[in-house]
């Protein structure tokens, strides 16, 4: 369907050598998108890019900290020069670290924040320039249902997906005047390696069967679609919003 065509597009995805950053790579890229692989490790990340070629998709590879400013700014230059505009960035990178609040660590806590918070700051702050000046481009930052929902144990990681909501919503606030479209995918719980410990303990899993209506923990490439929906234009007036994808977790108690 030509609203959903990415062809001609580009996408930069955080964190997608592996997990749910692969998945939404891996959905824009069979929607016609041009995808460029972001992650730390240079072997893991041509190891997700062999597989997508393999699969026909025209990908590229960009190795850079993205907790790091200076970083992830010289990385959206270096792309934007060499032909690489960024039509469609995915603030994918994130991590966990879970511990009752009373005693949690304040460096996990500084390292969580600038991993999930941070980081989807200074990517958009470095591609959106280059997008206000074209007039067009979409930001999809990756919230979760901790963006409305709280759990014990995982107090700063709630903390910092509130934090996303609030940035998506005041990224739409100041540049959808400027063609931009900026929204955010909410994952319930998803089988990845973040959720490694959790999937493997039978009895979260048999409270989150019971706890949502889809009675099971969702699979990864059923978030490719909603990434497709807001890259493409399809959501040509869709600004500020979250979009739950969660089994129906957050509709009831």
């Amino acid at each position: 369907m030509k609203l959903f065509d990415l062809t001609g597009r580009t996408a930069l995805v955080t964190g997608s050598s592996s997990g749910i950053g692969l998945a939404l790579a891996r959905g824009l890229a069979e929607a016609g998108a041009r995808v460029v692989l972001n992650g730390r490790d240079p072997d893991r990340l041509a190891a997700a890019a062999e597989a997508l070629s393999a699969a026909g998709a025209a990908v590229a590879t960009r190795a850079f900290d993205v907790t790091d400013a200076a970083a992830a700014e010289a990385a959206v230059a270096a792309l934007e020069a060499g032909g690489l505009a960024i039509d469609i960035l995915v603030n994918n990178a994130g991590m966990q670290h879970r511990g009752p609040l009373e005693s949690f660590p304040p460096e996990a806590f500084d390292r969580l924040m600038r991993t999930n918070v941070h980081a989807a700051f200074y990517l958009a702050r470095a591609v959106a320039p280059h997008m206000i000046a074209r007039g067009r481009g979409r930001i999809i930052n990756i919230a979760s249902v901790q963006s409305a929902l709280a759990r014990p144990g995982i107090a700063p990681y709630t903390a910092s997906k509130a934090a996303i909501a609030g940035l998506t919503r005041a990224m739409a606030t100041e540049w959808a005047r400027h063609g931009l479209n900026c929204n955010a995918i909410a994952p319930g719980y998803f089988d990845t390696p973040l959720n490694a410990a959790l999937v493997a303990d039978p009895a979260f899993c048999a409270w989150l069967e019971a706890r949502t209506p889809a009675g099971r923990w969702g699979r990864v490439e059923e978030l490719a679609g909603a990434a497709v929906f807001l890259a493409s234009d399809a959501a040509s007036f869709v600004n500020g919003h979250v979009l739950y994808v969660d089994g129906g977790i957050t509709a009831c108690l």
